[in-house]
C-alpha cells in the first residue's frame, strides 16, 4: 500500500513527528525503564471503519528500533470492527513508547479518512463516476491524508498548485473573463513548455457555453449546480470534455449527483470532514 508515497516525504514526516514529541528525550521512559528492556504490544481496534496506516506504523517502529519485529494481522484498506487486532510489535520498550503517540495519531487520522472515502465509494457503487479528493488537507500532512484517500478507494486529484491548472472563480474574476483566463493559460503553458491538464470552473450555463466556445481544457467543473441543471450541463458537455461536479457534496447527495452521468465528483469532505478511528496500543503482559 506504499505505492505513490514519496520516500523522502515519508522519512521527513517520521523524523519531524518524532522530534516534535521527543525533543531532548522521553524522560519518563528514560527514568523508569531499563535500556535493555523489550516489550510486545498490540494495536487494538476500538471502532468500526477502514484501517489505514499499518505500513506507516511499521516504518516508525523500525526507525526507532531497527531490530523491531512487526507482525501484521490486518492490512491497510481492510474493514475492521471493535476488538480486532491490527498488528503486534516487539521492540525495545523505550522505542515502543517513543513511537506510540506518533503511530496512533497518524493511524487514527488516516483510518478516519479511509473510512470516509470508503463510505463515499459505497454510495456510488455501480456507477462509472470517479470520486476525487481536494486540497482541503491539513498543512504539511497532505501526502499522508491523500495516501489514506487512496487506501479508502477514492482517487487523488492534484497534489498542489504545481501539477494541474485549475481556473476557479477567483482566477476568472481577476483575469476578467473565462476566455481571457483560458487564453492566458495557454500562452503561459506554451512559454513554459509545461504539459499540465486544465480544469475550468463554471458557475452557470452561460459560463459553460463560454468554455465550450473557446475549448482548450481538459475538464469542466460544474460548481454548486442544482441537480436538473447539472444533468443538463453534463448532457451539453457530452464527450467534448471531462465533466466534474463540486460544491458541498455529502453522503446524502453523492448518489444523485453520480446518476446525472457526470464523470468526476470532487469531495472536500473526504479529508476536511473525516473524523478519527479509535485505536489503542497496549503492551501485552
Amino acid at each position: 500500500m506504499m505505492e505513490g508515497v514519496d520516500p523522502q516525504l515519508l522519512e521527513d514526516f517520521i523524523l519531524d513527528g518524532l522530534h516534535e514529541d521527543i525533543q531532548d528525550g522521553d524522560h519518563t521512559s528514560l527514568a523508569c525503564i531499563p535500556e535493555d528492556s523489550t516489550s510486545k504490544a498490540r494495536l487494538l481496534i476500538k471502532d468500526t471503519g477502514v484501517l489505514a496506516g499499518v505500513d506507516l506504523a511499521r516504518r516508525i517502529f523500525k526507525h526507532l528500533d531497527p531490530e523491531a519485529q512487526f507482525e501484521m494481522m490486518i492490512e491497510d484498506g481492510s474493514d475492521v470492527k471493535f476488538g480486532d487486532e491490527a498488528f503486534y510489535v516487539t521492540c525495545k520498550s523505550r522505542a515502543l513508547l517513543m513511537g506510540e503517540r506518533l503511530v496512533l495519531n497518524a493511524m487514527q487520522r488516516m483510518s478516519g479518512i479511509a473510512t470516509m472515502s470508503s463510505r463515499f465509494m459505497m454510495e456510488v457503487e455501480g456507477t462509472d463516476v470517479t470520486i476525487l479528493d481536494t486540497r482541503k488537507t491539513t498543512p504539511l500532512l497532505r501526502f499522508i491524508e491523500k495516501w489514506a484517500v487512496r487506501i479508502g478507494g477514492c482517487t487523488n486529484y492534484r497534489d498542489g498548485l504545481y501539477d494541474w491548472i485549475m481556473i476557479k472563480d477567483n482566477h476568472i474574476d481577476a483575469a476578467g473573463s473565462i476566455t481571457d483566463a483560458i487564453t492566458r493559460v495557454h500562452k503561459y503553458l506554451r512559454e513554459t513548455q509545461k504539459g499540465l491538464n486544465i480544469t475550468v470552473e463554471v458557475r452557470n450555463l452561460v459560463e459553460l457555453h463560454e468554455v465550450l466556445d473557446i475549448g482548450g481544457v481538459t475538464r469542466i467543473m460544474l460548481d454548486n449546480f442544482e441537480l436538473p441543471i447539472l444533468a443538463e450541463a453534463v448532457q451539453t458537455i457530452g464527450d467534448k470534455f471531462e465533466s466534474e461536479a463540486s460544491g458541498g457534496i455529502n453522503l446524502n447527495t453523492v448518489r444523485k449527483i453520480a446518476n446525472t452521468g457526470v464523470g468526476f465528483i470532487s469531495v472536500g469532505a473526504l479529508t476536511h470532514s473525516a473524523g478519527s478511528l479509535d485505536l489503542s496500543l497496549k503492551v501485552v503482559k
